[in-house]
């Protein structure tokens, strides 16, 4: 993006199946692994083109210095519902080859600044193990790429004689040792397709009885994926990843014509790790309760004061005011704001507060992480990562892009298919040693606001999203989008819904003003978009007491409601959404 990365925590996406499906694992023996690797048709005949490629383009000038090949077989399983009845139900399977090639040397190649895209060509495979189709289609891509990264390097070293020196001079790519690691445990078959189809008719169902939602939805996804890589520098990984998806939606308009909409997500490995269907059906109907309270509910005005967030709305708040901040590519180029980069051994939070990324961690307190993977899309093997440690700055979420002071990766080289991985949050993970208990929050934030002399406190229930601008050519602000937003008295009046803001602010500020936070940790899984895409992340935290947050007003459309009454619920209607 020109000014600004947007990244949305909670993306609720019809058409984006990325997400992944693990249903089982058979564990099998160490032999008959080996015994499958050695019959890897797609394996054997990326490492034959691969070698191909190296030995002919090398005789090139310039030749390459670095090519890898990521192919992801993937097999989808997709189904939407509203009101009750099915509305898309689909099932595929697909194979995408990302070619990334680097010309020059690591200290400087194509990929340098603004050109990191030239390093990277996107495409399609044969869905057989046809080797002579596979290798076509390698060696098409290849080439293609040399022709786009060849050029790119005549740029930069163009741009290199003509621009002033970068601040930051490190490498563009990083030399490793990657690992080689090759897993072939099998992963259960998707879901029958019937069964995603009833889950989504099942859960809108509910949503007919209220004439007040004017669209609602349920969507499931689920996707297994096998990832293939291998590279010029000796290794390969074959690495087995999932997740099923559930996102409900459901969307309702006040007299006023603000739009308000609730969303619920849930991601594990497999359909008996999700919530039991009395919790989904307890989650559907608070929606629909939510959604007629916040038609009602005044709209709120600017403010600035004393705030409490759930831990869900803590873990949101982190993700896209801080955690965006520490991912390593943010940390260099003269567009970027770096608002951390200088701070490595400085306070950037409250001394009780400690930031680790773990996407190592598969479960927190029961409950299946989204940002769970093994190796990241540069072949590297995922890293837990401190951070932040004691309020103290320590390190940044790294790709192979070094920067001042960071020269290698730890693993959180993130992308979707077909664009280039950058520093991207796994499992963003918030602990406290300087907690209470979470019944005694709401009088401590009662209490901050009779210090302050404030009338009322705010209370965020569940925030929805947001995005953060990081680059320097833009305000280093950000904006998340709470959905439930409480006034909490100071005088002892009853707390009163509000709708219609949005927290607004600078990060050093506002990380700053938490006083103290709940003991329980709250899990938010979702699916971040930014430079290199959407990933599944997640975001652990405990609710947490601000001495300050400011909100704005949010804007909205001057639509009304619809003038046009409803259809009514037939009978016909009812047996066609029970059955």
């Amino acid at each position: 993006m020109n000014n600004r990365t947007a990244p949305r925590f909670l993306r609720f996406v019809f058409a984006i199946v990325a997400i992944a499906l693990v249903t089982g694992v058979q564990t099998g023996e160490a032999s008959s692994e080996k015994e499958k690797e050695k019959n890897d048709a797609l394996l054997s005949t990326m490492q034959e083109e691969l070698q191909r490629a190296q030995t002919s383009l090398g005789k090139l000038d310039p030749p390459p210095y670095f090519l890898s090949y990521s192919v992801y077989d993937q097999g989808v399983a997709f189904a939407l519902g509203s009101h009750g009845s099915l509305v898309s139900s689909t099932a595929a399977r697909r194979r995408s080859v990302d070619v990334r090639m680097r010309i020059g040397t690591p200290a400087l190649d194509n990929a340098h600044a603004e050109n990191r895209a030239s390093a990277s060509s996107y495409g399609s495979l044969p869905l057989e193990d046809d080797r002579n189709a596979i290798a076509h289609e390698l060696w098409r891509l290849t080439y293609q790429e040399y022709r786009k990264a060849s050029k790119a390097y005549l740029t930069v070293k163009t741009n290199t004689q003509v621009h002033a020196q970068e601040e930051d001079t490190s490498p563009d790519f990083s030399e490793e040792k990657p690992p080689t690691s090759a897993d072939y445990k099998e992963v259960a078959t998707a879901p029958d397709q019937r069964l995603l189809e009833k889950f989504v008719r099942e859960y809108s169902a509910p949503f007919s009885k209220y004439p007040y939602i004017y669209s609602s939805a349920v969507m499931i996804t689920a996707q297994k994926t096998r990832l293939h890589f291998v590279s010029t520098e000796g290794n390969h990984v074959v690495a087995p990843s999932g997740m099923i998806r559930v996102a409900i939606e459901a969307e309702t308009r006040a007299d006023d014509g603000m739009e308000l909409m609730r969303v619920e997500t849930f991601q594990a490995e497999s359909l008996d790790h999700l919530p039991t269907e009395s919790e989904i059906t307890t989650r559907v109907e608070k929606m629909a309760s939510d959604l007629k309270a916040l038609r009602e509910a005044p709209l709120a005005e600017p403010f600035d004061g004393p705030a409490l967030l759930s831990g869900r709305a803590a873990g949101v708040f982190f993700h896209e005011v801080l955690g965006h901040r520490l991912e390593g590519h943010r940390q260099r180029g003269e567009q970027e704001g770096q608002t951390f980069t200088k701070k490595v051994g400085q306070p950037v939070l409250p001394d009780f507060l400690t930031v680790v990324d773990d996407p190592t961690l598969r479960q927190l307190n029961g409950m299946d992480l989204g940002g769970w993977y093994e190796f990241d899309d540069e072949g590297m093997p995922a890293t837990r990562v401190e951070v932040i440690k004691d309020g103290i700055l320590k390190n940044f979420l790294m790709s192979r892009m070094p920067i001042k002071n960071f020269a290698n990766s730890n693993g959180h080289g993130r992308s979707q298919p077909g664009l280039m991985p950058t520093g991207r949050q796994g499992n963003l993970i918030v602990s406290s040693s300087h907690t209470i208990k979470d019944s005694e929050l709401r009088r401590a934030l009662i209490d901050e606001v009779k210090k302050q002399g404030k009338p009322y406190g705010l209370y965020f229930e569940d925030i929805q999203g947001g995005f953060t601008l990081t680059q320097r050519s833009a305000p280093q602000a950000f904006q998340v989008l709470p959905v439930l937003v409480w006034r909490v008295y100071a005088d002892g009046k009853p707390d009163e819904l509000v709708r219609g803001i949005d927290i607004v602010g600078t990060p050093l500020a506002a990380m700053n003003r938490i006083l103290v936070t709940g003991e329980k940790t709250e899990i938010f899984n979702g699916i971040c978009g930014a430079e290199s895409g959407q990933v599944p992340v997640a975001a652990a935290a405990p609710a947490m007491l601000f001495s300050e947050i400011e909100v704005q007003k949010r804007a909205h459309s001057l639509n009304r409601p619809p003038i046009l009454p409803p259809p009514a619920e037939t009978d016909a209607g009812k047996t066609a959404g029970a059955k």
